[in-house]
């Protein structure tokens, strides 16, 4: 058996449909679903069952005698503007303390790190301490997780691997509110007004953007490759203004127009203003694949958002593993 933690969020049900396009569908979906439309990102998916991640935190010790492959640890709070930092580090922090105690010396141990631990990456995007200065409680409790991964990594007899993503986008990220993607948010503006709206200063903003199909694969890669623990990048080393992006939407809708509005105030002091994922550590670790250009992933997501709103509707291929 296979568990994902935050099986019905995000990357969380992409990388599920990876799985069951490896023909694999012996997994257990652990999420929560209090926001009840997040079922529509399990509909097409196969696996074995579905656990409230409260009951399986308290029921952890029951899994104890199951025969485990692999946890993916993809669920979490990722609400960057989340202000309740007692919340935050229990979810984010403790409760990724226990699952990776259950893991260790039982099966490799898959989790989602953040890019956000960078701060506004002054001092670059490496997988290095000092690099690393988050700037909210969110980007905190990541920070401190892997700062706990990194404490006992050389005595660790099972694979540790955590991958900081940077901005992913992609299908299944209806439910994520103001944390989705803009390509998502583009989508509905243009579909209520015929406009999508950036920042003043757009051309300015640059970031790593990724598609959620290059996340699942890397994760898959260290699955296949047990042997190999760290932490690691995973964005394009490309950054790419926001700017540009809306051109590349705006591109697949006919009379779309892109219109400047102010800067919220809120996220002054808060906002990352350029991502680009240093891949150094990542291609020493043997991961040669290219990432999908923006252009490339804005079209194909763009067709998912157009067809059915944004959800994968059609079941994986049934495949003998």
């Amino acid at each position: 058996m296979i568990i994902v933690t935050g099986g019905a969020g995000f990357i969380g049900s992409n990388l599920v449909r990876g799985l069951n396009l490896r023909g694999i569908d012996d997994i257990l979906v652990v999420d929560d679903l209090e926001q009840g439309e997040k079922h529509l990102g399990l509909n097409a998916l196969r696996f074995r069952d579905f656990i409230d991640y409260r009951d399986f935190e308290q029921r952890l010790e029951q899994f104890a005698t199951e025969p485990i492959e692999a946890v993916f640890h993809q669920g979490a709070c990722s609400d960057t503007m989340e202000r309740d930092g007692r919340y935050m580090m229990r979810v984010n922090y403790e409760y990724s303390k226990r699952l990776l105690e259950f893991s260790l010396g039982r099966c490799p141990f898959l989790y989602a790190s953040s890019a956000a631990v960078y701060g506004n990456g002054d001092d670059g995007f490496r997988e290095d301490a000092a690099c690393e200065r988050p700037l909210n409680v969110y980007a905190f409790s990541k920070y401190l997780f892997d700062r706990h991964v990194r404490a006992i990594l050389p005595k660790a007899e099972t694979q540790v691997v955590g991958l900081r993503y940077f901005n992913v986008y992609g299908p299944q990220e209806n439910h994520k509110g103001r944390m989705a993607s803009v390509i998502f948010k583009f989508h509905n503006q243009i579909a209520d007004t015929g406009v999508l709206k950036v920042f003043a200063g757009s051309d300015d903003f640059l970031r790593d953007f990724v598609y959620v199909q290059d996340a699942v694969d890397l994760n898959l890669f260290f699955f296949e490759e047990s042997r190999t623990s760290g932490i690691f990048n995973c964005g394009t080393g490309q950054a790419e203004s926001f700017l540009t992006l809306a051109k590349h939407v705006a591109g697949h809708y006919a009379g779309a127009q892109i219109v400047e509005i102010p800067f919220p105030a809120d996220l002054a002091g808060k906002y990352q203003a350029y991502t680009c994922a240093d891949l150094v550590q990542l291609r020493a670790a043997g991961y040669g694949r290219d990432f999908t250009p923006l252009a490339d992933g804005v079209a194909s997501y763009v067709e998912v958002l157009k067809a059915s709103g944004g959800y994968h509707v059609t079941a994986p291929p049934s495949v003998e593993r």
